[in-house]
């Protein structure tokens, strides 16, 4: 006589129960970090790692793009990203020519290929420093430049930067910088101001944004001839549609 009763479910094994919570973390990551990019699309980023960590506390004042000098966007695009309103948030010839100059042994410090959308998704989401956690905040970075490349305009992308990227020692956002170093908001910045600050972006705490000499001066004074191409060639449309 055939049993009515039902059959006892199978155990699932261990290999799939741990699959089903990797994948349940999976689902939960992406939910919390798309989450967080899309507050992040209106609402300013109060505060980073960044900050926190650093020993010399911060000064920073946020200012929406519309109050930062036109001069200051192109600035940036010219000194750290030319190709920021082509590329999708990583620039692939950017970064073969970093790989070029630092195999041929030729360019001094080993240079990244790294993009504003790079360098803010790391400002913004991440933290600095070096040891092996570079490794897993260089996978975090690669997903967060994703998401905001997906979820917030080119606009909103140099807004962030423009805030939170280091500009001196406890200096944060070009309001700060320009506040510190000119002594007037960043809404009335020069084409020279501005590239100056833009040529101590790599190294804030080393490169002198008043006064500079050097390599300095020089990437600065270039930094600010180039920002009449950046925008007679439209290299900012995407900011200024």
């Amino acid at each position: 006589m055939r049993s009515i009763l039902p059959r006892p479910r199978p155990e699932h094994g261990l290999l799939f129960r741990i699959a089903r919570r990797g994948a349940i973390g999976v689902i939960w990551f992406v939910l919390i970090t798309v989450g967080w990019a899309l507050l992040y699309r209106v609402v300013p980023a109060p505060i980073t790692a960044t900050m926190v960590m650093d020993p010399n506390g911060f000064t920073k004042d946020w200012t929406p793009i519309s109050h930062i000098d036109r001069d200051m966007v192109d600035a940036v695009i010219a000194g750290e990203d030319a190709r920021f309103c082509q590329h999708h948030g990583f620039d692939g010839d950017g970064i073969a020519f970093a790989l070029r100059r630092d195999l041929s042994g030729h360019g001094g410090k080993l240079r990244g290929g790294s993009t504003i959308s790079q360098q803010t998704a790391k400002n913004v989401f991440l933290w600095q420093g070096t040891g092996w956690t570079r490794y897993l905040r260089k996978g975090l970075e690669t997903w967060f430049t994703l998401v905001i490349e997906t979820v917030w305009p080119k606009r909103r992308i140099m807004e962030m930067y423009l805030n939170v990227a280091e500009t001196g020692i406890g200096t944060y956002g070009v309001e700060a910088a320009s506040q510190r170093y000119f002594g007037h908001s960043a809404a009335h910045l020069s084409s020279i101001e501005a590239g100056r600050i833009a040529a101590a972006l790599p190294s804030p705490k080393k490169r002198a944004v008043i006064d500079p000499s050097g390599f300095t001066r020089r990437h600065g004074n270039a930094i600010a001839r180039r920002t009449t191409v950046v925008r007679s060639g439209d290299l900012d449309g995407c900011v200024y549609p």
